[in-house]
């Protein structure tokens, strides 16, 4: 038994239609697609078309997924692994597929601002990446990929580690097509080469004949299987009133392609030629280009295929744990205990859990080294040659990689929050924050195929009524003018660019939050420097120590309040003390305050002690038992009530590319200024090392963020480097934040470049690149508005034949993409 399926008409052996009740009827359809589209229609009352379309019959409608069959996006596991919660809202990473112009950027970035419970989008057109912050109250997961799909794109979850096998499927699509385009332009060139000799030496209108249909054979399977993407792309965009480069293309190759079958009964030239090698070198540019694209973006996926995606757990009951960890410690061997461990996925792994790592495997979670000792490579976060030796207690970072034997660690952060994740996700997300300079291009882009359309048939116009050309002259002017006029060179000029800019930054250790940051410190012309931890090593020694007790000593009792004061600050000065006079018994305090730029204040058995600069001593009014003369180090002061224990001198070491760094800075026009909480001498020592000529000493946090604040008032755009612990006012009021690699996981969080190898010479290469990525996104832009401006007035002057006019569109683009590469010449500055 037979029914036809109540959409597309078609008929089917009822076995395997889909039946369904609407509106108490009972309906039978071919497959999910159909049934999408009849409940579409139905719902907005548009259920007279198919009393319209009457015994006619469709094509069965692509599938457009239910809310039913997307619920496992909203399942708790999807939720843990992609979603990041943002305060009251939700933030997802998704995959857009079909996306290949600006124009389909901006109608998914159009569509889903509108929908309700959608905050914020941000599109990437280099990776089609799209960032959603959404109300999870008002939406769910699978009702924002549901409204992508209705308007003619796919999407799926955004998963760094799968990214490569989607971009395979993506040239593997076009690579197809592209192919059936090549071989099919192949052979009507030489029907071209039948026809244009027969026009000179005599051809009879049989042969014509069978020449016209052998073009219309081979140009009709170019135009509608290898141009789908553009069909479907221009369908989208006279659907949502947008016009694109889709619609440019298809414009001039169907107007071609109909008037050449028009040609062919009325005995006239064909262009079927034309069609196919329009279509074809459009498509073998949008494949250059994709393949410029994953090309750029390889290093970035480098840092994706670095990590594992499951790990070894120990899996043993509670009670036999202490025991298995104590057996583990006692060797490096862990071959008696390999039955205790189970492999699961790493997102499964929870803070608590001991984790196995093999020689040659990378660590994939931040946790705490179990095991008596472990050799690690660190070189993939902060550029560290050197294998870093561990031992029991010590942080495993993620993303080392372990050398030369096995170890377990306990772990103290879950994936999403470990070390490499966070460096990998500012990596992805790096590009979502658009240089000022692309959004005014994509505003242009935006209104360029509406304008290149109305100048195209204002053309046709003109050489029709005005200069009285034939109709076929004027048509093939016009199309000529459409498919000459491209937007995509445009709208890459300035991602592509800041995507080679941004990969060849993480190639020097260098990681941009953002690809606007390239725009700004490109622009700037004042470096803010802090000294410890930037200019210098921050690894301070104690040079002197001079006591001001009868026993030219610090008793127990002291020595143990000072040991308790010290443990509990993580500045370099204490951490340094505390190393000087050894770690022992420590004697509880009762309270301890911390005050930013002066020390510590501690209460214990009823009495006051105090710990850091001389200021903090003036404040309490401590005795000074010495004159003060200024040293050249820096110098931390013990006191107790108001009488001075003891003075320790310190100094630092400068790192060893400050001098030659500051001095190129210098020499490019960039003002350098030394900001630090240290006192006059020690910063006086520093400047002139490295050859700053302006400094300020003794800054508390607050005459930093003033400090910038001046300068802003000047005109100055202003770079800051600095810890990002003690200046992060400072550096949340700079216009770029620059955060050395020493505190990684504060720095990420408060910076917007990050060098991760804590050099000075990476704050060179930051500015370096940032002009220098700058500089070829200004120069792209130029290529592509040089070339439009050059070639429509051409085509519109009837100079340019559609087939050429289709090759120069696609080589602006490849020109804009091939450009942006020499930003990785070194020889470049």
């Amino acid at each position: 038994m037979k029914h036809i399926c109540d959409h597309c008409h078609l008929e089917f052996d009822t076995k395997v239609l889909i039946q369904t009740e609407i509106n108490g009827a009972k309906k039978y359809f071919c497959c999910r697609g159909c049934e999408g589209v009849y409940k579409l229609l139905n719902n907005a009352g548009l259920g007279d078309f198919y009393s319209k379309l009457g015994n006619n019959t469709l094509e069965p409608a692509q599938e457009i997924p239910t809310f039913e069959s997307l619920e496992s996006f909203d399942s708790t596991p999807f939720f843990e692994r992609f979603v990041t919660p943002k305060e009251s809202l939700c933030e997802i990473s998704l995959i857009l597929e079909r996306i290949h112009c600006i124009a389909c950027v901006w109608l998914n970035e159009k569509i889903l601002s509108k929908t309700n419970g959608i905050a914020k989008v941000n599109i990437n057109y280099t990776n089609n990446k799209a960032t959603i912050l959404y109300d999870p109250k008002i939406i769910k997961i699978s009702e924002i990929i549901q409204t992508i799909h209705q308007i003619g794109y796919d999407a799926h979850a955004y998963d760094p580690r799968l990214q490569e096998a989607y971009a395979r499927k993506e040239k593997r699509d076009y690579y197809i097509k592209m192919v059936v385009g090549i071989f099919c332009v192949m052979n009507i060139m030489w029907i071209a080469v039948a026809q244009y000799a027969g026009y000179f030496s005599g051809i009879s209108e049989d042969m014509r004949n069978i020449l016209n249909f052998a073009g219309f054979a081979l140009s009709t399977p170019v135009l509608f299987f290898s141009g789908i993407i553009f069909w479907r792309g221009a369908w989208i965009a006279l659907k949502y009133k947008t016009p694109n480069m889709d619609l440019l293309v298809i414009s001039g190759a169907s107007l071609a392609y109909l008037y050449s079958i028009y040609a062919s009964f009325k005995g006239g030239e064909t262009y079927f030629e034309s069609v196919a090698m329009i279509i074809t070198f459009v498509l073998i540019g949008k494949f250059l280009e994709v393949r410029g694209k994953k090309s750029a973006i390889d290093s970035l996926d480098r840092l994706n295929a670095q990590m594992p995606v499951s790990v070894r757990v120990l899996k043993i009951p509670q009670s036999q744990t202490t025991q298995f960890n104590l057996e583990s410690h006692a060797t490096q061997s862990q071959t008696a205990s390999q039955e205790y461990f189970e492999e699961i996925a790493i997102e499964s792994v929870q803070v608590g859990d001991i984790v196995q790592v093999r020689p040659g495997e990378r660590v994939a979670l931040d946790g705490t080294l179990l095991s008596a000792e472990a050799l690690c490579d660190e070189s993939a976060m902060n550029g560290e040659s050197l294998p870093q030796v561990k031992i029991t207690g010590d942080f495993i970072y993620s993303g080392s990689l372990a050398l030369n034997c096995p170890f377990n660690y306990q772990v103290c952060k879950v994936f999403k929050d470990s070390l490499m994740m966070k460096i990998v996700g500012l990596v992805e997300n790096s590009l979502n924050a658009r240089p000022k300079i692309q959004e005014k291009a994509n505003q242009i882009s935006r209104y360029f195929s509406l304008v290149i359309l109305s100048l195209a048939f204002g053309t046709f116009l003109v050489w029709e009524s005005l200069l009285h050309a034939p109709f076929e002259r004027s048509l093939m002017v016009m199309i000529s003018v459409i498919i000459i006029a491209c937007p995509c060179a445009l709208a890459l000029a300035t991602p592509i660019a800041s995507l080679i800019g941004l990969s060849e930054a993480l190639k020097n250790k260098i990681l941009f939050k953002e690809a606007r940051f390239l725009e700004t410190i490109a622009k700037a012309n004042v470096l803010v420097l802090d000294k410890t931890g930037t200019l210098t090593e921050g690894k301070l020694k104690v040079l002197e120590v001079q006591y001001f007790t009868q026993a030219k000593t610090l008793d127990s009792t002291h020595l143990g309040i000072l040991r308790a004061m010290l443990t509990q600050n993580a500045h370099p000065i204490s951490k340094a003390v505390l190393e000087f006079i050894g770690r022992g018994e420590e004697i509880t305090l009762d309270s301890m305050v911390q005050l930013n730029a002066r020390g510590i204040v501690a209460q214990a058995n009823k009495e006051t002690y105090l710990g850091g600069n001389l200021a903090l001593l003036q404040e309490h009014g401590t005795t000074i038992p010495f004159a003060l003369e200024e040293s050249q180090g820096s110098v931390f002061y013990f006191a107790k009530d108001s009488v001075i224990l003891a003075k320790f001198t310190l100094q630092d070491t400068l790192k060893k590319d400050a001098k030659d760094s500051i001095q190129t800075l210098q020499t490019q026009g960039i003002s350098c200024v030394l900001l630090s909480g240290d006192n006059e001498g020690a910063c006086a020592n520093v400047a002139k090392e490295v050859g700053i000529t302006e400094y300020y000493a003794a800054q508390s946090p607050l005459d930093k963020a003033n400090f910038i604040d001046s300068l802003h008032q000047q005109g100055k755009i202003v770079v800051m480097a600095g810890d990002g612990i003690n200046d992060s006012i400072a550096l949340g009021k700079s216009d770029i934040a620059i955060a050395m690699g020493g505190g990684i996981d504060i720095a990420i969080s408060v910076s917007d470049i990050v060098v991760l190898d804590n050099s000075v010479r990476g704050i060179v290469e930051s500015f370096a690149l940032g002009r220098k990525t700058y500089r070829f996104i200004l120069q792209n832009l130029a290529l592509s508005l040089l070339y439009n401006a050059l070639t429509i007035p051409l085509a519109m002057a009837g100079f340019v034949i559609p087939l050429i006019a289709a090759l120069s569109m696609s080589l602006s683009s490849l020109l804009v993409v091939g450009n942006s590469f020499r930003i990785k010449d070194k020889g470049e500055s």
